[in-house]
């Protein structure tokens, strides 16, 4: 495992993105949240990822060049289209949008239709956190999880993120994918040719595995499916709505995966709420009750704040460095040379 300091895996990880077909300024977005999910300790969504990335540009199911805009805009609710670019541009003129949106008017619903791979979702909601305000994040994924009942692959793992923020301390940041584990988790135990644990992923004939490979051919167990429960099933469907519905984008089972270099250009969808607490009662009322729970909560010594395990690791690793296996780093560095 190698210790890289951030300003250097952010000048590698930016150099292999332009060799690859990446604009600069694409480059640079896309290196900040990558880098920030292997700071909080999420290698499933890091710079591992590059390598995926820079196949799919040369590949051409992603333009490396595509600037997104903001195609509609009708009051508190605006449609992104990422123009088949890397998501996080797109990503990151949302958020924007939705915050100027939210000061304005209280409340902002932000959609991008035409999108990739955003990473980790609770990236996106920091700066939402940092205008004090409340944000939830939404992305479908390529097909990894059967509906309630069924054993075809329809739904993406459809993470959720929400951030509360707090008058003083690090945000309440809640991240999680709808299937039991991220399925980035089972491209790295694939790569590093781990066993994953039963219950994770099921096999190509639904049955359950602890290959790796065998359950990126297959499926994604939902949240909760070890206990029989539909809810995380369920949950994936409403996402897989906000995300498309209101956009046109693309459902999970009409995006080729993510884990193939040849296929479509995925053209996802994501979207983001934004909420201003100081038009609903009052920024002090909204603060009052947010550390009126987290103080309730604490009183058992064994609850830690959701987000807390991830900010320390991210402090530590922009002072001591980010950890990243020596494979990932060869890949990248090669990468920067335009091999």
């Amino acid at each position: 495992m190698a210790i890289i300091s951030v300003t250097e895996l952010s000048a590698l990880t930016v150099a292999a993105l332009v060799k690859a077909g990446a604009s600069p300024a694409s480059a640079e977005s896309t290196a900040r949240a990558l880098i920030y999910a292997d700071a909080q300790g999420t290698a499933s969504h890091g710079v591992s990822r590059v390598p995926q990335y820079a196949g799919h540009m040369k590949a051409g199911r992603i333009d490396g060049q595509a600037v997104p805009k903001i195609a509609v805009q009708n009051g508190a609710t605006a449609v992104i289209d990422a123009a088949d670019g890397l998501a996080f541009p797109a990503c990151d003129l949302a958020i924007q949008t939705a915050i100027d949106t939210a000061q304005k008017l209280g409340v902002a619903f932000v959609a991008i239709n035409n999108s990739y791979h955003f990473g980790a979702a609770i990236y996106h909601l920091e700066a939402v956190a940092k205008a004090g305000m409340v944000g939830l994040a939404f992305t479908n994924s390529p097909a990894a999880m059967a509906a309630a009942g069924g054993k075809r692959p329809l739904f993406g793992t459809n993470p959720i993120a929400a951030i509360f923020p707090r008058q003083n301390g690090d945000p309440l940041a809640i991240d999680l994918a709808l299937s039991e584990v991220a399925r980035g988790k089972l491209m790295v135990a694939a790569k590093d040719n781990k066993a994953i644990p039963l219950g994770w992923a099921l096999d190509a004939d639904g049955q359950p595995t602890t290959d790796p490979a065998k359950g990126l051919k297959g499926s994604m167990a939902p949240l909760g499916a070890a206990t029989g429960s539909a809810k995380g099933a369920m949950l994936a469907l409403v996402v897989e709505l906000l995300v498309t519905a209101f956009t046109g984008a693309r459902f999970g089972f009409e995006a080729d995966s993510f884990f193939d270099v040849q296929g479509n250009k995925p053209k996802i969808g994501q979207a983001f709420l934004v909420i201003n607490p100081n038009v609903m009662g009052g920024g002090d009322g909204y603060m009052e009750r947010v550390e009126t729970l987290i103080a309730a909560m604490l009183e058992d010594d064994g609850v830690r704040l959701p987000g807390a395990r991830r900010y320390e690791l991210q402090r530590k690793a922009e002072t001591a460095g980010v950890k990243v296996p020596d494979a990932t780093l060869a890949q990248i560095t090669v990468l920067s040379n335009g091999d």
